[in-house]
């Protein structure tokens, strides 16, 4: 995999041990990474700062990802763009389809290994898998 040199991943979701669970695969990985417990905090974040890709759950508390999603791509044109991969628990295909109409690039459905996570996140961040 190419080294991908400075490239920002924000990791949005409530549960401790899998925001430290995907920093973990991600650093290892060479990405840098920041964390957010809520669509809230998350939208604060990447107003505030730049990143490559978010990645972000659907259930949490103060604002939920898809909600999160519908106000980032509202925003201006510099982070309204950024792309994001949910991933989420809920596995029905309808899930999947409300993920994308509120503007997820991707959706994956946990469990997700930490291989299958950086390879994905690769991808999306235009570097070879």
């Amino acid at each position: 995999m190419a080294e991908p040199a400075g490239k920002r991943i924000l990791v949005v979701d409530d549960a401790n041990l899998i925001r430290r669970f995907y920093r973990d695969a991600l650093e290892r990985a060479g990405f840098e990474v920041d964390e957010a417990l809520n669509g809230v905090e998350a939208l604060e974040k990447v107003l505030g700062g730049a990143y490559d890709l978010i990645v972000v759950d659907v259930n949490m508390p103060q604002m939920d990802g898809l909600t999160f999603l519908k106000v980032l791509r509202r925003q201006a044109a510099a982070v309204s763009s950024l792309p994001a991969l949910v991933i989420s628990t809920e596995a029905a295909a309808q899930d999947a389809a409300a993920a994308r109409k509120a503007g997820a690039n991707f959706y994956l459905v946990k469990p997700v290994s930490q291989e299958r996570l950086v390879e994905h996140v690769s991808i999306m961040c235009g570097l070879p898998a």
